[in-house]
């Protein structure tokens, strides 16, 4: 058990450094990884919205799953297996983007903000965490999607395959999908595109083997009193955050600025900030992961999240067509009339989903 806390806490050391690197090669300020703002720059690069802004396929997300897929092809972990409960894991998978992109970052991004003095992450990790507490009860309320089947092992292969399809679309056919023009937004800051892949497929290694989840590191705390995986999660932050002051000292450019105004790609309200990441962190919960470790599970064969990472860039279309995310200038009244439905809404399936055992 010493070791695994130590392994974990080394991973985690890893991935915070990553994360600031990719900031200082060009990933916008404190989203060195975000899966929730990627996989919305890769649904608008493939045209599923048009908003410009934010508009590059991710290959920090392609080497994310592809290194899970070859960390569990190793370890002879790659199960293809789904069924349970595909439409309502994309509806919830939706619901959780929406949720995020009030915040304007997933799990990863909060503890990333934080490590770059972002102060408005804080209402971001209150709401998370009440949001988690509230899928606990659930949880011992009996909730479940039911089980998973045993399926094809080409049926869980698929979803690897396409993120291959993405990265040959970005580097090999850029006609064919849209990108962000230069200072034109988020989507217009990255890291080269092998620096990002590099960097994914280290952090998809890493989460496969540690099997790092901010919802589970919670969970697993209130039901269980088990806290290791919240050891890797405190490991990013720390080391983000050294990475960030050093980069700074080295640079003279800020990486780490102690604040609540002015924060690069986050706005100042903190009700709506904690209302998006308690709506993410209770879909979370009901989906057993966040959003990255349903991409890791999609790599390691798992069509259920793969249906899930679905949901999450349908929700990213959602969000920008209709205008629900937020900006730096805060949220839209549409994007808080989604989150209070989207809150309804994964009450209602917690509720149809949760029994009883009977003794």
């Amino acid at each position: 058990m010493k070791q695994e806390k130590t392994f974990i806490a080394a991973a985690g050391i890893i991935i915070g450094v990553i994360s600031a690197a990719l900031v200082f090669f060009g990933n916008p300020v404190n989203m060195g990884f975000c899966i929730a703002c990627f996989l919305r720059d890769t649904s608008g690069a493939l045209g599923l919205h048009s908003a410009a802004a934010v508009q590059y396929i991710r290959p920090e997300i392609i080497g994310l799953v592809l290194g899970a897929c070859i960390a569990a092809l190793a370890g002879k972990e790659f199960k293809a297996r789904g069924g349970s409960a595909p439409v309502t894991r994309f509806t919830l998978g939706v619901f959780v983007m929406i949720g995020c992109l009030m915040f304007l970052g997933c799990p990863f991004r909060m503890i990333l903000r934080i490590a770059g003095g972002d102060g408005n992450a804080l209402f971001g990790l209150f709401g998370f965490a009440l949001g988690i507490l509230i899928g606990v009860f659930f949880l011992k309320r009996g909730y479940t999607l039911k089980r998973s089947y045993k399926m094809p092992w080409a049926e869980g292969a698929i979803f690897p395959a396409v993120q291959i399809a993405f990265l040959i679309l970005l580097a090999a056919a850029p006609a064919f999908i849209h990108f962000t023009e230069p200072e034109g937004g988020p989507g217009a800051k990255h890291a080269a595109i092998l620096i990002s892949l590099a960097a994914g497929l280290i952090v998809g290694v890493l989460a496969q083997k540690t099997r790092l989840c901010m919802v589970g590191g919670i969970r697993d705390l209130v039901l269980f009193r088990e806290y290791k995986l919240i050891i890797g999660f405190a490991a990013i932050i720390l080391s983000a955050l050294a990475a960030n002051v050093i980069l700074g000292t080295v640079t003279g450019t800020a990486y780490f600025n102690p604040g609540f105004a002015g924060q690069p790609i986050a706005h100042t309200d903190g009700l709506w900030n904690a209302l998006g990441m308690m709506l993410a962190g209770f879909g979370c919960v009901l989906l057993g992961g966040c959003p990255l470790r349903q991409l890791v599970l999609s790599g390691e064969g798992n069509t259920d999240s793969a249906v899930t990472v679905f949901g999450l860039m349908a929700g990213a279309a959602f969000a920008h067509n209709f205008g629900l995310a937020s900006s730096g200038e805060g949220p839209t009244a549409n994007g808080k009339i989604a989150v209070v439905i989207g809150l309804v809404v994964v009450a209602v399936i917690a509720v149809l989903n949760s029994r009883k055992q009977e003794a």
